[in-house]
């Protein structure tokens, strides 16, 4: 439980940082930041699947599938949302839609995987679900206010990435359990190589969807300078940043996570990345949180502690709870 949650948190840390990437990019559209962060990701995976070649080459063609839809949902259409919602409604509105993700994984995971990991009492569950709930919330309400007082408030385009924002949402619903549904069934193949693994075939992917955007950047005469945009220094910098921090090694913390963990709780864990991003944004602005917001994280870091706590009732357990005499 430790280990896992150490885990969880590192990969959260690790993740904050593709919410500040489009803020830091605000000129470059969504399509070059989400092709451009995973063809770094697969760049770097080439030298570790080298080291690693021995166990990567014991992935069945099942498994080279299975890494191509994980990462074409929980990597590229992904990350294509999120980037878009943020540079359309701002930072605040997409950080609120994902920071539901805790409490959305746990209720699918749990009503899911209650025979593989045990079922979380949902009695139990309740209060953490709730204290997270009610942390976002007020993490976010400040920012909202502000939205809304906002007179230049451009509403077609906040609505637009609310949708997009859900659109991730659901993208990283389904990722974490599909992936920990591989890696439970595989408890001798490596989360590292896993990890790898996704990195390689992302790689294919993300070239061609880079060559696609140049093609129809060229067609259409945009006002773009390709291959690496008006600022080709800090977009290289940032997307290798993100593709090795975020990619591999947030990747690999969460493989080791969903070794360790019932999935309806390591779902929860997904927390850290809303406050590490909330901190890398009042970083990013040199401001301090007013004291909603640091209330709101007491009640996020106060739901998880509560949630380390629930142990899930074996299946067998859950079920005699669950059936008559």
């Amino acid at each position: 439980m430790l280990f896992g949650t150490l885990f969880a948190l590192a990969a959260g840390l690790m993740w904050g940082l593709v919410f500040v990437g489009p803020l830091l990019l605000a000129d470059y559209p969504a399509v070059m930041l989400s092709f451009g962060r995973y063809l770094a990701f697969g760049l770097i995976a080439l030298p570790l699947a080298w080291l690693d070649w021995a166990a990567v080459r014991q992935l069945t063609r099942a498994d080279w599938i299975e890494a191509l839809k994980l990462t074409l949902v929980g990597n590229i259409i992904y990350y294509l949302c999120l980037s878009a919602a943020i540079q359309r409604a701002g930072g605040p509105l997409p950080t609120m839609i994902i920071g539901t993700l805790p409490v959305v994984i746990a209720i699918t995971s749990n009503l899911r995987d209650a025979q593989r990991d045990g079922r979380l009492p949902w009695l139990k569950l309740a209060p953490s679900l709730l204290l997270i709930a009610a942390g976002i919330g007020l993490v976010n309400q400040h920012e909202l206010s502000l939205l809304r007082a906002d007179p230049q408030a451009d509403l077609s385009r906040y609505v637009m990435g609310a949708l997009l924002a859900l659109g991730a949402v659901v993208c990283w619903t389904w990722y974490p359990i599909r992936n920990a549904d591989w890696l439970r069934a595989h408890q001798d193949r490596s989360p590292r190589t896993w990890a790898t693994a996704q990195g390689l075939v992302t790689l294919p992917v993300a070239l061609l969807g880079f060559g696609l955007t140049w093609v129809y950047f060229e067609a259409t005469q945009a006002p773009w300078t390709m291959p690496l945009g008006p600022r080709p220094e800090a977009y290289v910098g940032l997307m290798l940043t993100i593709g090795l921090c975020a990619s591999w090694l947030g990747t690999l913390c969460w493989n080791e996570a969903s070794q360790r963990l019932p999935t309806s709780l390591v779902g929860q864990l997904i927390v850290f990345e809303t406050l590490a991003a909330l901190s890398y944004a009042y970083a990013l602005r040199g401001q301090w949180p007013d004291a909603t917001t640091t209330t709101g994280v007491a009640l996020l870091v106060a739901g998880v502690l509560w949630a380390l706590r629930v142990r899930p009732e074996p299946p067998d357990a859950s079920r005699a709870t669950h059936s008559g005499p």
